[in-house]
């Protein structure tokens, strides 16, 4: 897959659910500033990937207090929100968070196109 191939357009439907979530969050958070409202939503990836950490302990048992206490399906889970909360922090500090996602992700992409493909 080359970045030619990426269709940004299919990332609409995702960009749709991450502003439902985001205007949840808008109207339902305690009233914060703007510069609070970034700071709490990029500190909640934290607070995400310290449970995929969790779960992948879990999954393989490497706490030998607590065992095998989450499955891969459980660190699945994990990730993905630690993907979505990345992108409702990206929604609240970008004005257009769908197309800074596609750029970006068009460029790595292209680091790892060789030249003669692209």
């Amino acid at each position: 897959m080359n970045g030619e191939n990426l269709r940004p357009e299919a990332h609409a439907e995702l960009f749709d659910g991450v502003n439902v979530i985001r205007t949840w969050l808008d109207n339902n958070a305690p009233e914060q500033t703007d510069s609070e409202r970034v700071m709490m939503r990029v500190l909640k990836i934290s607070e995400e990937l310290g449970e995929v950490s969790e779960a992948v302990h879990g999954a393989t048992g490497a706490n030998p207090r607590k065992g095998e206490s989450h499955t891969w399906a459980d660190v699945e889970k994990e990730l993905a929100d630690v993907a979505v909360t990345a992108l409702v922090a990206l929604a609240t500090v970008s004005p257009d968070a769908r197309k800074s996602f596609d750029a970006r992700l068009q460029t790595l992409v292209m680091r790892l196109t060789p030249p003669e493909v692209r």
